[in-house]
């Protein structure tokens, strides 16, 4: 190649190392090619010792026998699939037993071994060099980029048909932007299997001692056991120095510490294969199951995650994540209720709540994501729901949309480009645009091929775990326009991201800092907009007052002049307060007619953006606040569905009031707003998505029992996002004092209800219907 100087890079005096005893019995298998000597030396000068035999003069049972410490497969002339002998059958069964290696042929039988094809390269290169480009890992660990190293080949692995398991290690730089062209290694994700295509015991080749010098300091069957061992074993005392690093056992030290991590995440992924491969395999979640649960309807409604992410009250977007525990950081917030912790980042303005689903590392599950979409059902603009997760195989795509996923992350370092391909597709045929994740300029070159909506870029190196907040501005200018751009990793301050406003990205994700936050709502608001909003007071809203039990028009006309907001009619006959079909029908036609006072209504401040959640009884309140005139209100107890549609749609009711035991669900069959009778401590009282809103009476209703405040009280308290319409033995004199004894609970009553307590003798009065309701106001 030109510009590469020809260096004989052969030991000349070579210094053998001591033997090694973890490599006291190598089997090197001669695929007839004179190479092999060249590997025998290389290993024997390291420490091994090595015994060769011809592929076609021994079996597998043979070698089986001899219990070897490590496999090696030589180069060779031919196709692996037909002239390499016994070498496949040997990859396949000492894979993930002990360490393999595979060189020039030898690498090619294990990519075709793990279900890749081989093929022409279009070139026929016979001894010649090029510059390698590696990923720093495994036999590459602390050698520099553009190694010369020498190619004798016309075949080579495929990128297309690279098997999932399989990583590319190393690479021909292909184009002006250094993209990998033509694959000269491959490794295995999980087990302890290096190929290289090229020839490291050429004398042209640099470095090629070292490589083999690597692949000898490889213990165990997968990269996991080789973590466990290297960790036990304790580093060296005298690191010496090169190029201003240290460097121990030849191996930079920060080398050193990133191969433990690379195999923590290696290990993340076998744990996660294995899971998911057991899981397909019970009844309920195999995936016939769950395709068949999504063809019937059974997911959630779902939202448009790009449209989303350009929705923010803020400048940029805010992922906020769920993260109890991380790999870098341990545990962060172990005992973190995920639905609770997703209506806060909800309501404090995040544009998506970001779920970690794996359950060891991160301390996440499937059912943590079910949760939290439950939690912000009802929610006016809620966030969308992305699955953080590492996704490898479209059950678990699946899996995520029917647990109420809107998005999933798609990593590219841990995917071939088929693979990546394969599973954006498929997510987005359910509907939802994945955030691919990268980390380098040729992680972003993919992901741009791939047409990503939305891509994220990992300021945390998932080999050695640095944040280098600077990762994402250095690829923006890789970005097409309209592309969504997210900061991940790192982010927990104002500073962090004022220069990615500059810059053009579109959204942070926060999770470690997020989950330790006192306060979420000053939190998020000062790390976006630099200062805290969440003080900023709303206007008042006055009182809303109902008067039930109403039963002439003229009750009804006077009490809305007097300003009420809310006119209920009792159609459960035998109720004393029962009004028939002909009255019902003037009250309707008078409160349709007649003009209420002007009181001051409030409305929310600025601060309260329609591009930021809010919470569902927060929304449905405005359903029975209207400045014009009052609204007409129904009340049923335990009468047929049919009966109380035609009732609706016969008499124009405004509002419907379940007052008996009718099932919640009815309120979505209902095509006005709903209320819903509940005594204190009632489940569903809190249920979002069904009634408008809950109204809190005694066990009867309309017999002048005051509820039992300290369980309001309760009922409030436990959930601060509840609004409630309060009912039970209120009248003009002890409405305020009531009220009071709520306390700080008090604005979540947003409405009063009063039938005995306007009352006199059975009859409503209307000095006491005046006096309540200016009572009720002037709170």
């Amino acid at each position: 190649m030109p510009g590469l100087d020809l260096i004989d890079h052969s030991p000349f005096h070579p210094s053998p190392s001591p033997r090694l005893k973890a490599a006291s019995n190598l089997i090197l298998i001669d695929n007839y090619d004179s190479f092999t000597w060249n590997v025998y030396q290389y290993l024997v000068l390291e420490g091994a010792s090595v015994t060769v035999y011809r592929n076609d003069e021994i079996t597998l049972e043979e070698i089986i026998s001899m219990n070897p410490t490590q496999l090696v497969v030589s180069p060779g002339p031919g196709h692996p699939d037909t002239d390499a002998g016994i070498s496949s059958e040997a990859i396949k069964y000492f894979s993930g037993k002990i360490p393999v290696l595979g060189v020039c042929m030898g690498e090619q039988c294990i990519y075709s071994v793990f279900g890749g094809r081989v093929d022409v390269t279009g070139e026929i290169l016979h001894g010649k060099t090029s510059p390698l480009r590696h990923d720093s890992k495994g036999v590459y660990a602390g050698l520099p980029q553009d190694l010369p190293v020498t190619r004798y080949h016309s075949l080579a692995g495929t990128h297309a048909t690279i098997p999932d398991c399989l990583e590319i290690s190393s690479w021909i730089a292909s184009g002006p932007d250094g993209g990998k062209g033509i694959i000269m290694g491959v490794r295995h994700k999980r087990l302890l299997v290096e190929g290289v295509q090229f020839h490291p015991e050429s004398i042209l080749t640099a470095e090629g001692r070292s490589m083999l010098k690597n692949f000898l300091r490889l213990k165990g069957g997968t990269w996991a056991e080789n973590q466990a061992v290297q960790k036990q074993e304790p580093l060296p005392t005298n690191p010496h120095v090169i190029n201003g690093s240290k460097v121990v056992n030849d191996v930079p030290r920060g080398e050193a510490l990133t191969r433990v991590q690379e195999s923590i995440l290696d290990e993340i992924f076998r744990h996660r294969t294995d899971a998911v491969e057991a899981q397909k395999l019970v009844p309920s979640f195999r995936p016939s199951d769950l395709q068949a649960s999504y063809d019937l309807g059974l997911s959630p409604p779902q939202i448009s995650f790009p449209d989303r992410l350009r929705s923010s009250p803020y400048s940029l977007a805010l992922m906020a994540e769920i993260k109890r525990a991380s790999p870098s950081k341990g545990e962060i917030a172990m005992s973190a209720c995920a639905p609770a912790k997703a209506r806060q980042y909800a309501l404090a303005g995040a544009s998506v709540i970001s779920v970690l689903t794996e359950p060891e590392w991160f301390k996440g599950s499937l059912e943590d994501l079910r949760s939290v979409r439950q939690s912000l059902e009802g929610l006016p603009n809620r966030p969308a729901v992305l699955r953080k997760e590492f996704i490898f195989d479209e059950y678990q795509i699946l899996e995520a949309r029917l647990a109420g996923a809107d998005a999933i992350l798609l990593i590219v370092k841990m995917l071939s480009e088929s693979t990546l391909t394969k599973l954006y597709r498929y997510s987005r045929k359910l509907g939802m645009e994945p955030l691919v994740e990268v980390n380098t300029i040729e992680e972003m070159d993919i992901a741009t091929s791939l047409g990503a909506q939305i891509i994220g870029v990992n300021n945390r190196n998932l080999a050695n775990f640095e944040v280098d907040l600077d990762t994402t501005s250095r690829l923006m200018e890789k970005v097409p326009k309209g592309t969504v751009v997210c900061a991940l990793s790192g982010i927990s301050a104002f500073d962090d991201v004022r220069a990615y406003k500059s810059n053009g990205v579109g959204a942070v994700l926060v999770g470690e800092a997020l989950m330790r936050a006192a306060d979420i709502g000053a939190f998020v608001s000062k790390l976006l907009d630099g200062t805290d909003r969440t003080n900023e007071a709303s206007l008042k809203q006055t009182m809303l007052v109902k008067i039930c039990g109403t039963r002439t028009p003229e009750i009804a006309r006077e009490a809305i002049e007097a300003g009420a907001d809310l006119i209920g009619i009792i159609l459960v006959e035998g109720r004393k307060r029962y009004v028939q079909a002909d009255t019902a029908l003037a009250i309707s036609k008078v409160v349709h007619q007649t003009t209420k006072p002007q009181y001051l209504q409030g409305f929310d401040s600025a601060s309260l953006a329609l591009s930021k959640a809010k919470d569902f009884f927060d929304h449905t309140t405005s359903f029975i606040r209207r400045t014009d005139r009052a609204l007409l209100v129904g009340v049923f107890q335990n009468q047929p569905l049919n009966h109380i549609l035609d009732q609706q749609k016969i008499l124009g009711l405004d509002i419907v009031q379940l007052h008996g035991t009718e099932p919640i669900e009815w309120a979505h069959l209902i095509p006005v707003p709903v209320l819903r009778r509940f005594e204190p401590g009632d489940s569903g009282i809190s249920k979002r998505g069904y009634h408008t809103l809950p109204l809190l009476d005694s066990a009867a209703g309309g017999t002048g029992q005051v509820v039992e405040l300290n369980e309001v009280h309760e009922s409030l308290e436990a959930d601060p996002g509840l609004r409630i319409v309060l009912a039970g033995g209120l009248h003009a004199q002890n409405v305020g004092t009531i009220l009071s004894q709520l306390q700080g609970q008090r604005s979540q009553v947003v409405a009063v209800d009063v039938s005995s307590g306007v009352e006199h003798d059975g009859a409503q009065n209307m000095h006491k219907i005046k006096e309540f309701i200016h009572a009720a106001k002037s709170i």
